[in-house]
């Protein structure tokens, strides 16, 4: 490992990180013996590490408690509007840390562990992450979190207590194997489950029309129990909340009068119920029709908005009435944020609500409807769209299928009085896909049911004005908005990269922390020869932190001083691994055809999940392992280069990676990537970037200056442009002998001697159905990384482009883009009033 620092280095670092008063000191060390002893039931003698990390985690968390109950409150009493970001995915990762450093505590805590001969970094590593996503839609969910309650906002987060998150990836001869995530095997010392506000959620049945209504009946019952987790602002004293169900079977389920024969077999069947909050999908960007999924989607749906409204009638403020009775100012009160299409269901669910339970007139509750829930796209491509099959419907939520056919009518109505005789825009436009399979076209229930729809980078968001939403956005151009992803910079710049912070703080103070345009000041040090030394020196000791942490975990020793080259982030054909497998093939056999020329080192890192049934990224994964192996092990090459696979990627591996790369890939197809935010965590932590002009690297290139990334390939209109004429793979392959030669290798068996057609398919695809057009962008790649190669040889310049990019992220901090969302979305505005403290007596 890596020298520790000195207790004196510590301490210069106290800045960013808390002050260490002796009474903290005392009382965290009090605190945690405490918890060791009365929660755990161990004693020093028989206690292992992992007692230790959750003595720490109650320790801390015993500090969130008083302020989560007061801000609640807060809110209570106040009675805002309510925000609820509903996501089938939340990807947290680990909480301990983060929440050490947004309660200011981290050097009280660092200091009692010392005292009690432990060490932090040691118990932080034991925590298991929160795997309860796939990507980057489920990051955001959890970034935006962090913004939410930073802002003071009364925003809650709606999702499901996967019991299984995100599988573990095991390299296996080169090949990924999943394997379970058991993430709640030892317990999960955040939450706190409230069996109190446990929920019914109906599926089946059917419906009954009378003069009295509707009414669904004959319905199964699963109940929704939910668990919250304290989401802590930094530094303002909110803690919001996360609301997350697990299914839980009726106590009467298959019990009823007719099989009370077999009580043993219907006690058993309670799994049935139970499975719906067991496993993740562990799809990115791919749609798969399973009738679980949709009992997740609309289990989320059904328990959060009864909590929504349940919530809404008892509020205390502004109403003389125990309870609201008028629904009239709920979107006054609430605002609904539908993370992609998953939580669509809620759009019919609250007409549902309205109409059918508090008798609200259709018109009236459609309105609501629309006032209330907002949508946000995060992508065009086509397989990755809902479309779920009518029968589906028909059988599960029979009610929600007639007021989609309804809410479809009512739709297409207007349509057809504004665009005459216009056929083929009422198909195009309907919620019902008509053909074989009739078909419910969820991304357009979203539109027509939500009073805002947003894209996720300016590029994107023209992309679903022009081409995906073209229709829609020329009936209603207002409801189109952008709102470009950001991350949070509490857990992307200072609990990854303290080093970075600090040398950051030092310059321009702390403020850059809550608003991070502030590190524009940075301009003023560009020239500043201390600080580009700092800089590089920083980046110079995470590269050898990162280097020790992969000798001891995967036993492979790389050249700290190479290039860090690093590509992570969910493996598909759209965001081209393949491309940088053809650079790295290429730049094996530069050094082959001459070993003794001189040639900047360089260690190539690609990490990334495939979805279990994606053959092809599959492939992808063995294709990276097996180039590693034949380039690892050629002793022409040495340290020159060394291509390795990162097992396992997850946020715990990214907050190591990322502050230790130098060279960040973001390498999709042009208007495919909706934006990316891997992208900008990489700009924010001091590496610079190799894209296309495609999602946010468009906006990253205007804050920085284009010259200040390496941008290549095809733009947007090219790509276009090669749809019409035809895209001819093979004419790259006779054209460009280099490309050539990767080919016939991969092709031929050179990284698979033993097998030697074990890539034939992706040979196959890449010459004659490559929808990515990898071979387009080949020529321009290469020469791009040759300018890369370039300025890594004059370190000095490559600093100084380093400290121009973390200088303009600022833009690209989920605070920015959480402030757009209030104001422009959901009508209220961030405040930065601090709740009181509870130690200190409330106003």
């Amino acid at each position: 490992m890596a020298v520790p620092l000195s207790d004196g280095e510590k301490r210069k670092q106290i800045s960013v990180r808390g002050i260490a008063g002796l009474g903290d000191v005392a009382e965290v060390r009090k605190s945690f013996n405490r918890h060791l002893h009365f929660t755990l039931v161990k004693d020093r003698n028989v206690a292992t590490p992992r007692d230790y990390f959750f003595a720490l985690a109650h320790t801390v968390r015993d500090h969130l408690v008083g302020r989560w109950i007061r801000t609640q409150q807060h809110y209570y009493e106040r009675d805002p509007k309510r925000i609820y970001y509903l996501s089938l995915e939340f990807y947290m990762g680990r909480t301990l840390q983060n929440t050490m450093v947004n309660l200011g505590l981290q050097n009280a805590c660092d200091e009692a562990i010392y005292q009690l001969g432990l060490d932090l970094e040691e118990l932080e590593e034991i925590e298991e992450d929160a795997g309860l996503g796939n990507g980057g839609l489920g990051r955001l969910a959890a970034c935006f979190l962090d913004s939410m309650a930073t802002l003071g906002l009364a925003a809650y987060g709606y999702g499901i207590r996967y019991e299984f998150g995100i599988f573990n990836q095991k390299i296996i001869d080169g090949w990924q194997v999943e394997e379970a995530d058991d993430w709640l095997r030892y317990g999960n010392p955040w939450e706190k489950a409230r069996p109190e506000y446990m929920l019914p959620v109906h599926f089946y049945g059917r419906v009954e029309h009378s003069p009295e209504g509707v009414k669904w009946v004959d319905t199964q019952v699963v109940l929704a129990m939910p668990y919250d987790t304290p989401v802590p602002g930094y530094k303002n004293n909110t803690v919001n909340t996360m609301r997350l169900w697990s299914a839980k079977a009726p106590n009467d389920f298959n019990l009823q009068e007719f099989n009370v024969g077999d009580y043993i077999e219907a006690v058993l069947d309670r799994n049935l119920a139970e499975n719906i909050s067991r496993v993740l999908y562990p799809n990115d960007n791919f749609f798969e029709g399973k009738e679980l999924r949709l009992k997740q989607e609309y289990f989320v749906v059904a328990a959060t908005l009864q909590d929504i409204i349940r919530r809404f009638k008892s509020s205390k403020f502004g109403c003389r009435d125990p309870v609201r009775t008028s629904f009239e100012t709920f979107p006054e009160k609430v605002a609904i944020q539908l993370n992609d299409t998953h939580p669509a269901l809620s759009i019919p669910e609250l007409m549902r609500i309205l109409v059918d339970v508090e008798k609200v007139d259709w018109d009236k509750a459609w309105e609501i409807t629309k006032q209330t829930c907002a949508y946000t796209n995060h992508t065009v491509l086509p397989e990755a769209l809902e479309r779920w099959p009518v029968s589906m419907f028909e059988k599960l939520l029979p009610r929600h299928l007639e007021i989609i056919y309804a809410l479809n009518q009512m739709h297409l109505d207007r349509v057809a009085a504004l665009y005459p005789g216009d056929i083929d825009r009422l198909r195009r436009m309907s919620v019902i896909e008509e053909g074989d399979c009739k078909r419910i076209n969820m991304a357009h229930l979203c539109v027509i049911g939500s009073h805002a729809v947003n894209g996720v980078a300016r590029i994107h968001s023209d992309i679903v004005k022009n081409s995906v939403f073209r229709d829609f956005y020329e009936l209603e151009p207002e409801k189109f908005q952008n709102k470009t992803n950001g991350i949070t910079p509490r857990r992307w710049l200072l609990l990854c990269n303290p080093g970075l912070a600090d040398v950051i703080a030092e310059k321009i103070g702390e403020d850059f922390v809550t608003d991070l345009s502030q590190l524009k000041k940075l301009l003023d040090f560009i020239n500043n020869e201390t600080f580009i030394r700092d800089v590089a020196k920083v980046k110079q000791e995470n590269k050898l932190k990162f280097s020790a942490y992969l000798e001891e975990h995967y036993k492979v020793k790389i050249n700290p001083s190479s290039m860090f080259d690093v590509q992570v982030k969910r493996i598909h054909e759209y965001k081209r691994q393949l491309l940088n497998c053809l650079h790295a093939i290429t730049l094996y056999n530069c050094i082959r055809s001459d070993p003794s020329k001189s040639f900047v080192p360089r260690t190539i890192m690609i990490g990334g999940k495939a979805a279990p049934g994606y053959h092809m990224a599959k492939m992808i994964i063995k294709l990276i392992t097996s180039i590693g192996e034949v380039v690892n092990n050629d002793p022409y090459v040495g340290d020159k280069l060394k291509v390795i696979f990162l097992e396992n990627y997850r946020v715990s591996l990214a907050e190591k990676v990322i502050p230790a790369a130098d060279l960040s890939q973001q390498i999709s197809t042009a208007g495919t990537e909706a934006s990316g935010t891997g992208n900008m965590k990489f700009m924010l932590n001091g590496a610079l970037t190799i894209g296309t002009m495609d999602g946010a690297n468009v906006e990253m290139a205007e804050e920085a200056g284009e010259e200040n990334l390496f941008i290549f390939g095809m733009r947007v209109e090219d790509v276009e442009a090669m749809d019409r004429q035809g895209y001819n793979a093979r004419e790259y392959y006779e054209r460009i002998p280099e490309l050539r030669q990767a080919i016939d290798q991969i092709s031929s068996g050179f990284f698979s001697p033993r097998d030697p057609g074990c890539f034939r398919d992706v040979v196959n695809m890449l010459m004659h159905h490559d929808r990515f057009k990898v071979f387009a962008d080949y020529e321009a790649y290469i020469k791009c990384q040759g300018q890369v190669d370039r300025l890594f040889m004059d370190p000095r310049e490559w600093t100084k482009k380093v400290i121009r990019n973390i200088a303009c992220s600022g833009k690209f901090s989920s605070d920015r883009t959480i402030t757009e969302y209030a104001r422009e979305i959901w009508g209220v505005e961030p405040s930065s009033t601090k709740i009181p403290p509870p130690n200190l007596p409330r106003d």
